[in-house]
């Protein structure tokens, strides 16, 4: 017995280190698992890096390292992410978003009429399926898949940019209350793009584990999770290292967008009392809402934003050509916490049914996470301060905390260094005390993956 133990301590400490001699003179492989966060509003791809332990969200080339979840058709090409963004206002009949909120989901047709009444775009019945409907040289039909394919295709393009090889597989995350029919259909649009899902990862899991949340001294976790569509509220249990799911609940008509239209409905108010008419044209109410989002967001540093915005009103009667203004206004952090008083108090709503449904005092909550970039917003982080009496965790970007989390789990499914060590009982790494250096690099994510092993074998599969 004596003997095996000797036997099995020599080729653990062998393999130790042969992956460091291998760190430190090979170069190390190139990651070959993405991880993908297709959200509503927008979404991201990341990679762990071999090696070193780091992860990576992979930008654009402007650098931008989140891209609009939509997609716009014109008579000569499809336009994904910013670009088919921009065209949202001029092209809005042909131009989808919030394709997330339909996928592989069964529609009563009077619900489906009452969700897609918030669109421009033309969204139909197909047994019970949305598909939108389309009209640029023709008429056709696509899916909400097909609408995410064409996101997960171009990030999937990002990725092999940036790294030079070529892209086949990922793991993708999904929220916590997609059924399985609806985590089979998202693993469908990366299959249309070309990708093969390893694994399938719930948001708030993966938002977990990017805060590092894996520590001992963790028991419950408060996700909140508000982006620009939606709110989801989860209360998580870590058990033995697995977190476990207890309770959850939301709202999928509240977000960052909505706080955006009640400045937009402002400043359009504004523009009629100015110049005695509403702007109309579909060019003047675009730049009025990325004004708009642009003080939003200079709004979360600073008190007040200035904007600038170049207009061409239609004037009254027949005979009066548009006249061109520049309209100016400054808003204030106040005004906008007074536009959105109501909305902001909505999310403590599923906060409550939450603690209630987990039968979970608040001062028994152990960390609150921030996901989703409306959370950057003082008066939110000020609401959810107050009503537990402590401060939210807000040390990771919020709106790159789940693709960070999947981008961890890509790296395990990919066998990557140091991950490809955790199906030896980390503790093991004492037997190689000549190495502290490299065992100190190597468990950078260990305790991670050693306590998380079974959250990502209790993560539901994926039906293929």
């Amino acid at each position: 017995m004596a003997g095996e133990m000797s036997m099995i301590g020599s080729v653990i400490l062998a393999l130790f280190l042969a992956g460091y001699l291998g760190q430190q003179y090979l170069p190390p492989p190139k990651p070959k698992v993405i991880g993908l966060d297709l959200g509503t509003t927008f979404c991201s791809v990341a990679v762990f890096h071999p090696g070193t332990g780091d992860v990576e969200v992979i930008a654009d080339k402007e650098g931008r390292k989140s891209i609009p979840s939509a997609v716009s058709f014109t008579p000569s090409e499809v336009l994904v992410g910013h670009e088919g963004q921009n065209l949202a206002d001029t092209n809005p009949q042909n131009t989808i978003y919030d394709a997330k909120r339909f996928i592989g989901k069964i529609f009563q047709p009077d619900l489906l009429e009452q969700e897609s009444a918030r669109y421009p775009f033309k969204v139909i019945n197909n047994n019970g399926s949305a598909e939108f409907l389309v009209t640029t040289n023709q008429t056709f039909t696509v899916t909400p898949e097909f609408i995410g394919s064409r996101l997960l295709l171009k990030m999937k393009k990002m990725a092999e940019r940036h790294l030079g090889v070529s892209i086949q597989k990922a793991v993708i995350s999904v929220p916590a209350d997609f059924d399985e029919r609806q985590r089979n259909y998202t693993v469908r649009a990366a299959n249309l793009a070309g990708l093969e899902v390893l694994r399938v990862i719930n948001e708030p899991t993966a938002a977990a584990m990017a805060y590092g949340l894996h520590k001992a001294d963790v028991f419950n976790v408060l996700v909140v999770d508000l982006g620009g569509g939606t709110l989801d509220v989860s209360l998580l249990n870590k058990q033995g290292g697995m977190f476990l799911t207890r309770a959850m609940a939301g709202n999928n008509k509240l977000g960052g967008q909505d706080f955006s239209q009640r400045l937009l409905q402002y400043t359009m108010e504004r523009v009629q009392q100015q110049y005695g008419t509403p702007p109309t044209l579909k060019e003047d109410i675009h730049r009025l809402r990325q004004a708009v989002e642009a003080a939003k967001l200079n709004l979360t540093l600073q008190s007040s934003a200035h904007l600038r915005v170049p207009l061409l009103l239609e004037l009254q009667g027949p005979a009066k050509d548009p006249l061109p203004v520049m309209f100016q206004a400054v808003v204030t952090r106040q005004l906008f916490e007074e536009l959105n008083a109501d909305l902001f108090r909505k999310i403590l709503a599923p906060v409550e049914t939450v603690l209630a449904e987990g039968q979970l005092g608040k001062e028994e909550v152990d960390e609150i996470v921030l996901v989703g970039g409306s959370t950057r917003i003082p008066r939110i982080r000020r609401l959810i301060s107050e009503y537990f009496g402590k401060e939210p965790n807000t040390s990771v970007d919020p709106d790159l905390a789940v693709v960070t989390g999947v981008a961890i789990q890509a790296g395990i499914m990919g066998g990557s260094w140091p991950l490809q060590v955790t199906g030896l009982d980390c503790r093991q790494a004492s037997l190689a005390p000549g190495l502290f250096h490299y065992r100190a690099m190597l468990l950078k994510y260990s305790d991670v993956l050693c306590s998380q092993t079974m959250v990502f074998r209790s993560v539901p599969e994926p039906m293929q």
